[in-house]
C-alpha cells in the first residue's frame, strides 16, 4: 500500500447526519498524546503496536505520514480505535476503548483467603477494577482484620454460597445470583459456606 495523507482514510461523521468532514489534526502530536497518557516509552508504545521504534518516533515528529495498515497496529497498540487517532478528546466524546478477557486468561493474583483473577487488565487508566475470585476462607479468624479501600464495591455470587461480612451490618448469606454494593471503606470480609469454594465477580471502583 503507498502512504496517503491518514486525514484522507480516516473521516469522521457527525451524530447530526451532516456532510463527512475530515478532521484537521496533528497526527504525531495525537499519537505522542496518547502514548503519554498511558504512561509508555517509545520503546515500549512502538512494541505493543508492532512498529519499529524508528518509524513510531519518525510518526510523532510528523516525519512520515503511516500507511493504513500502521494505523491500525498503533490503534491496537494502544488500546484505542483508529478513529480516536484523529479525533482530540473531550468530556462528551465516546471513547471507544474495549478489552476482552478469556475465562481462565486473566492475571492470577492470591491470597490466604482469595485467589483474584484481574480482568480488563491491559487497559490502562480504568474507573473500575473487575475481577473474578475464588474465596479460599471459611471464618473470619482467616482474615488479619477488615479488608478496607477507597471507592465502592460491586459483588456478584457466581457459584457456590458465601456470606458477606461488613463492618456496620448483620452478615448476609447469599447464593448464586445475590449481589451487593458497598463501600470499600467499610470494613468488609467474604467467606465460602459451600462445600466447595464460592467464586465471586467483583468490580471495584477507582475513582
Amino acid at each position: 500500500m503507498t502512504n496517503k495523507d491518514p486525514r484522507q482514510l480516516i473521516r469522521v461523521a457527525r451524530d447530526s447526519e451532516e456532510d463527512v468532514h475530515a478532521v484537521p489534526l496533528d497526527l504525531g502530536a495525537r499519537v505522542r498524546e496518547l502514548r503519554k497518557e498511558g504512561n509508555w516509552t517509545l520503546e515500549q508504545a512502538a512494541q505493543k503496536a508492532g512498529l519499529a521504534r524508528s518509524t513510531l518516533s519518525k510518526i510523532e515528529n510528523g516525519q512520515m505520514s503511516p500507511t493504513y495498515e500502521a494505523l491500525k497496529k498503533l490503534a491496537v497498540g494502544l488500546g484505542i480505535s483508529v478513529p480516536q487517532l484523529f479525533t482530540p478528546p473531550h468530556k462528551s466524546q465516546v471513547n471507544g476503548r474495549m478489552t476482552s478477557t478469556k475465562s481462565g486468561e486473566g492475571a492470577a493474583y492470591t491470597t490466604a483467603t482469595y485467589e483474584h483473577e484481574l480482568l480488563a487488565e491491559s487497559l490502562t487508566k480504568k474507573t473500575m477494577l473487575p475481577y473474578r475470585a475464588r474465596i479460599r476462607a471459611r471464618s473470619m479468624e482467616e482474615f488479619d482484620g477488615w479488608v478496607r479501600h477507597d471507592g465502592e464495591e460491586f459483588l456478584y455470587v457466581l457459584t457456590g454460597t458465601i456470606k458477606l461480612f461488613t463492618e456496620f451490618y448483620e452478615p448476609i448469606e447469599m447464593k448464586r445470583g445475590d449481589s451487593a454494593y458497598y463501600d470499600g471503606t467499610m470494613g468488609h470480609n467474604v467467606v465460602s459456606t459451600s462445600p466447595e469454594d464460592a467464586t465471586i465477580l467483583w468490580v471495584t471502583s477507582l475513582v
